[in-house]
């Protein structure tokens, strides 16, 4: 056992040690002069009445219920000390979150420049309807950066995302977006940012459910590392589906399949930005597939433990009332 703080024992502990020694001091006033004589009243042949059985029986009575009431009272005195001082109680907690991983994958070039604020806020009504799901956020241009990993605080991630809105201001000499995203040669190198958004996930030796949802306009102005079909080959094999956010949806035919060809090879689908239902598909897709628990590092916590204690100090303090009546204190 440990105690949050010592000093209400420590207080308990010296007001009883005070006590004790006030009675000594009381006691040793109180006791029979050098000549015998003390302060009350005398009773001719008293010590007959003493000498009776009866007179001794119930003294000694007397004497023992004292002492008893007075331990009682020593003891519920030093167990409300230790009450007061929060006993605590180590133990071993191994978290465990049951939920998925969802990678937000946002395309920060030029010419997904008008749409990204909307994208973004699809991403914010994304994370209105989890619960529980970890989400990150990776954005990309001609090289990939992550703005946050995968998480379940919520207050967090919407921070982040707001930060991320109002770097379109362009309000700042260097925007927040194009922070390391302008690092490779060429923009908007669609396969390199969805290769990057897949091996974005952790514990990938574990069996979880895994999705991106892939904002991009398909449109690449570059030679990418990987192309859009290897990067979704990629994401398929880890197990991860892709969920595409199709700004052109209905303008570029040949992009846009191209777009639902990758998604559907991992299991996933193309969305258009502006559907009617794209948020709630998402969110059903997701939520399909059987969360998993992942284990977390076990910790050490103290928690208050104050029960046996405080179930020890109302027996004394029964006690002490039973001890009173049948002793008629």
């Amino acid at each position: 056992m440990a105690l949050a703080t010592v000093w209400p024992l420590i207080a308990v502990a010296a007001a009883v040690l005070a006590a004790a020694g006030a009675g000594l001091a009381y006691g040793w006033r109180r006791r029979p002069g050098r000549d015998g004589t003390v302060d009350a009243a005398l009773v001719a042949r008293a010590e007959r009445v003493r000498d009776l059985p009866a007179v001794r029986r119930a003294t000694r009575r007397h004497a023992a219920a004292v002492a008893g009431l007075l331990a009682l009272a020593t003891t519920a005195a030093l167990l409300g000390g230790v009450v007061g001082s929060r006993p605590l109680a180590e133990q071993t907690i191994v978290p465990e979150n049951t939920s998925r991983d969802i990678m937000l994958c946002l395309d920060v070039s030029g010419s997904m420049s008008e749409v990204d604020v909307e994208v973004i806020t699809v991403f914010e009504e994304l994370l209105e309807g989890f619960e529980g799901e970890r989400i990150g956020l990776t954005i990309f241009n001609s090289s990939p950066v992550q703005v946050f990993p995968l998480t379940d605080d919520y207050e967090f991630a919407r921070d982040q995302l707001a930060s991320i809105r109002r770097s379109f201001d362009y309000v700042d000499d260097v925007p927040e977006h194009w922070l390391g995203t302008l690092n490779g040669a060429g923009a908007s190198l669609i396969g390199d940012g969805l290769a990057a958004c897949a091996l974005r996930f952790d514990h990938r030796d574990e069996e979880r459910s895994r999705s991106i949802v892939f904002a991009t306009d398909n449109e690449v102005n570059g030679a990418s590392i990987v192309t859009l079909e290897e990067a979704a080959g990629l994401a398929a094999a880890a197990g991860v589906r892709v969920f595409a956010l199709n700004p052109v949806e209905g303008k570029d035919a040949d992009v846009s399949a191209q777009l639902a060809a990758a998604a559907a090879s991992t299991g996933g689908a193309a969305y258009a930005l502006r559907g009617a239902t794209t948020v709630g598909d998402i969110i059903s897709e997701v939520q399909r597939q059987e969360a998993t628990a992942l284990i977390g590092q076990a910790r050490v916590v103290w928690a208050d433990e104050p029960t046996v204690w405080i179930v020890l100090l109302l027996l004394t303090v029964l006690g002490g009332v039973v001890l009173m009546w049948r002793a008629r204190l």
